[in-house]
């Protein structure tokens, strides 16, 4: 006969079954207690964009860090907002919030066939910093970068920034013309054009040996580093960008310049020479020159220290 006490262990088979039974429910319950806790875990990240698309299928890639005032960085050719690492991480221990644009093309940001000169790349940092919702920042750009971020400033009458910096910037003027006898002649730069176009690396190789004051200026890590940054643009990109450089004029954009400039630039820079300094001086009326004596083309690492102390010091005037 059996007892009401022994009827759940029949059922069950065995004391040892009725245990599996119990283990095999309460893994149940701390399965469903740890899927609660991951669907209800605070996120880690700020929502902050990587990428912006600028237009259909076209997204650029964004490093946008820190809290604070905002400053805004365009790279120079051939490479990517990733040039800035050691800008990003001063900025942000100093309490400034910095964003960090990689024009199409470059770096990690789509490479799509088409139109490559300063319009659509103004147009470009237009849509971001209208869909980031930027305002009062401080807009520097670098070479290239810095030849763009003027055409901006005059294309969209400063719209989101108030102040402009610009660190050896491929500006006004890149090549001679007759009226203006400084950078690169022309047939110099078709010659670069058609080493982009028959022996990229060779191109670059010789660009890197004049990076820098002299060619020892950076440790061979550093260059490195930039040439490995190089070698991601788009070999179409960096051929319709060097040939933007060759054609862009922007001297009659110098005057519409109405907010306060920063014009850093090396005086021994032999890729931009220092006279371009000078000349966007005398266009852009309320401006100011930072003399880097010790650098190149690379002020921004050749003598790192100053350049973050005075961009720092520019910000917050």
């Amino acid at each position: 006969m059996i007892t009401k006490t022994n009827a759940p262990i029949k059922k069950f088979g065995s004391i040892r079954g009725l245990k599996t039974v119990i283990a095999f429910i309460f893994s149940i319950l701390i399965s469903s207690n740890t899927m609660n806790a991951q669907t209800t875990r605070v996120p880690a990240s700020l929502g902050r964009e990587e990428y912006v698309e600028v237009e259909n299928n076209v997204n650029l890639h964004i490093t946008d860090l820190g809290e604070g005032k905002t400053v805004v960085l365009i790279h120079g050719w051939p490479l990517s907002d990733a040039m800035y690492e050691y800008q990003y991480q001063d900025l942000v221990q100093k309490g400034f919030r910095v964003v960090g644009i990689t024009l199409r093309g470059f770096g990690k940001s789509d490479m799509p066939y088409g139109k490559y000169d300063y319009d659509v790349y103004a147009d470009d940092i237009k849509v971001v910093l209208d869909k980031l919702h930027i305002e009062d920042a401080t807009l520097g750009g670098f070479s290239m970068g810095g030849a763009i971020a003027i055409h901006y400033v005059a294309k969209y009458d400063a719209a989101h920034i108030s102040k402009l910096a610009l660190f050896g910037a491929a500006a006004p003027v890149w090549t001679k013309r007759a009226d203006y006898p400084y950078g690169f002649s022309k047939d110099d730069v078709n010659g670069l054009i058609q080493l982009s176009m028959t022996d990229r690396p060779q191109l670059l190789e010789n660009f890197g040996k004049i990076f820098g004051a002299t060619e020892t200026a950076l440790p061979i890590g550093l260059g490195n580093w930039l040439g490995g940054i190089n070698l991601e643009a788009s070999p179409y990109a960096t051929t319709q960008s060097l040939i933007a450089l060759r054609e862009s004029d922007l001297r009659s954009e110098l005057p519409q310049i109405k907010i306060a400039t920063a014009i850093f630039h090396g005086v021994k820079d032999k890729i931009c020479e220092f006279a371009l300094a000078e000349q966007m001086h005398k266009g852009i009326k309320n401006s100011y020159i930072v003399r880097f004596e010790n650098s190149g083309h690379g002020l921004f690492l050749e003598e790192l220290e100053k350049f973050n102390t005075e961009l720092v010091n520019f910000i917050e005037k």
